[in-house]
């Protein structure tokens, strides 16, 4: 409720953070899943007002209509229906208007908010959270920037030409900018509407088998995955063709990324945990805090309960999320990409299970095991692979003797240095300076009450309560830096 009231930029990070259970306890992961993107609409007025200043006078040569009942509003945009002068149906997703702005602010608050966080809550270093709010900040800059959205469009479109069954609508790159996104309407309903099944001629297995075969095509072939593919944005369209939108937020992977998923997954068929735990390990940053064998044990806690169960009893994409929490707490720093993909695995399974109740993504996805090893493990992946280890060897050899020349020569050279770095040097450097400090203030202490007592036998002179001045002065001094040695010595770290 405190975010929904803080408005759409803590709407959108505590979306962010419900698919973050490395990140945040899970009775918070819960909460922020009850946040939706539900706002309310502006009028078209003001969509209009923004048209003109994107189009000008132009906008109604362009546009023959333009519906003013949206189809859609959210924090950031609100998509209506047009018809352009050509004859074609669209639709406009508009920005709206300020919302940049109040993004900045936010986001302003959210950096002194992690700054504080850094400064005084020291528990929430390995969290890192100046992190977490700059890779917000560049995930809400692509997602407000409608140019890179209609440029994921595009690669989609290019990525399944070949697929008569699956559509991605055409991008009207003439009539599109940073704030207002033109491209085709899809003739069918989306998946989260009534109906969508059960319109003539949509067989739900055959839906099931395309959607999920385009989307492992996306993660093990192309490296570019639909980062919020829930039903809403999932078209059903005639004689069972599958319609995708909304393209602003989009995951990436390396070919090493994409080989440890599809390890995860085998790993997972197989209750192999050991392996599932390498797997994290390879792919997050080095640390040498990591007890393999515990991190294994606590995965094979949480996954085992659930192994052969159907989507009727659970949810492989959340158990996925959850063991990314156990890897954070044996000090794994998860990548977002992989989180992204976990949470994919989550809105596939929503709607899987929309279609067939008993719809089992793991099962489903070893069905395309043999054609993902053909694609992995065939003649031309093979050769590919083993020509650019066979460039980087060659760079590597002509590359050695240089290096080696140049590091004999800095070694040999007379104000060369080796420079050592102890992990600890800081905390005994510090120790020996506060030694160093009371030895000092003790050698004064000593020759104080040396030379006072010198004075007390001999000097006759005059005197405080029977003691020389001197002597009762060199008392007072010594006694007075040895409460100050004392001070010290008990607060040294």
């Amino acid at each position: 409720m405190s975010f929904e009231e803080l408005g759409p930029t803590f709407v959108k990070l505590g979306q962010v953070l419900a698919t973050r259970p490395d990140l945040v306890p899970e009775d918070y992961v819960a909460e922020f899943e009850k946040l939706h993107d539900r706002v309310g609409s502006i009028t078209f007025k003001v969509i209009e007002e923004v048209l003109r200043e994107e189009f000008g006078e132009q906008l109604y040569e362009v546009f023959a209509s333009i519906d003013p009942e949206p189809l859609g509003a959210a924090s950031i945009a609100q998509v209506h229906r047009a018809r352009l002068k050509t004859g074609e149906d669209v639709v406009i997703k508009v920005q709206r208007p300020g919302i940049i702005q109040t993004i900045n602010d936010d986001l302003n608050v959210l950096y002194l908010l992690a700054e504080l966080l850094v400064t005084y809550v020291p528990e929430t270093h390995p969290y890192n959270p100046l992190g977490i709010v700059e890779e917000f900040f560049k995930t809400l800059e692509l997602e407000t920037n409608f140019v890179v959205e209609a440029n994921n469009i595009r690669r989609f479109q290019e990525n399944f030409a070949s697929h008569e069954h699956i559509k991605i609508p055409k991008v009207y790159f003439d009539l599109t900018t940073e704030r207002v996104l033109v491209m085709e309407a899809l003739p069918g309903i989306p998946l989260s509407q009534e109906g969508a099944l059960g319109q003539s001629g949509i067989n739900p297995k055959e839906i099931i088998r395309r959607a999920l075969r385009a989307y492992l095509q996306m993660v093990f072939e192309d490296g570019l995955f639909h980062g919020d593919l829930h039903a809403g944005n999932f078209f059903i369209l005639p004689d069972s063709q599958i319609g995708l939108i909304d393209f602003g937020v989009v995951g990436r992977l390396s070919d090493r990324t994409k080989t440890s998923i599809a390890n995860m997954l085998l790993a997972l068929s197989k209750e192999d945990y050991e392996r599932l735990a390498f797997e994290y390990v390879d792919l997050a940053p080095f640390t040498d805090k990591v007890n393999i064998d515990l991190f294994a044990k606590d995965l094979r806690e949480l996954i085992a309960p659930y192994f052969g169960l159907t989507l009727k009893n659970v949810n492989l994409g959340k158990i996925l999320m959850k063991s990314a929490g156990i890897a954070a707490r044996h000090h794994i720093q998860v990548p977002t990409d992989l989180m992204l993909f976990f949470k994919s695995i989550v809105s596939i399974e929503g709607m899987g299970r929309k279609i067939i109740k008993d719809f089992d993504f793991l099962q489903y996805s070893l069905e395309f095991a043999a054609e993902l090893a053909k694609t992995q493990y065939g003649t031309q992946r093979v050769l590919n692979e083993f020509s650019q280890v066979a460039r980087e060897s060659k760079n590597f050899i002509n590359a050695l003797p240089r290096q080696l020349n140049f590091f004999l020569r800095k070694i040999n050279s007379p104000d060369h240095s080796f420079r050592l770095q102890v992990g600890e040097i800081k905390e005994l450097k510090r120790s020996i300076e506060s030694s160093s400090n009371l030895l000092f203030l003790a050698v004064i202490i000593a020759s104080l009450i040396l030379s006072s007592s010198f004075i007390l036998v001999h000097d006759t002179a005059s005197k405080i309560l029977g003691v020389p001045t001197v002597s009762f002065l060199g008392y007072l001094l010594a006694g007075g830096m040895g409460m100050v040695a004392f001070i010290n010595y008990i607060r040294k770290p």
